[in-house]
């Protein structure tokens, strides 16, 4: 995966605001790479830190990483049973729309 790729998917998941929540899809297209949704998840599977991987999920609202569920339910994030995100739709964070 190219380097410059990655820098720009963890600059765009920095800015996803505490308590919102993004996709990789989402993600791949902000940075001009629509079909690559899938290294964008590889990215967080590897990413700094200070990259806030846990609020990247699945286009369904749910969580891939159950590890994440802490740490988004720490920001208010309700995190259902079977990993869905409650009010996906409310709480999603459009990067196209957004920055």
């Amino acid at each position: 995966m190219e380097e410059l790729f990655i820098q720009q998917v963890y600059q765009v998941v920095r800015l996803i605001p505490e308590g919102k929540i993004s996709t990789y899809g989402a993600i791949a297209k902000a940075v001009g790479y629509p079909n690559h949704s899938r290294q964008v998840g590889h990215a967080m599977g590897v990413c700094p830190k200070d990259v806030p991987a846990h609020r990247v999920i699945s286009s369904s609202g749910k969580l891939s990483v159950p590890s994440f569920r802490e740490r988004l339910e720490k920001e208010n994030v309700v995190v259902q049973d079977n990993w869905k995100i409650k009010d996906f739709k409310k709480l999603f964070w459009d990067p196209l729309n957004e920055i």
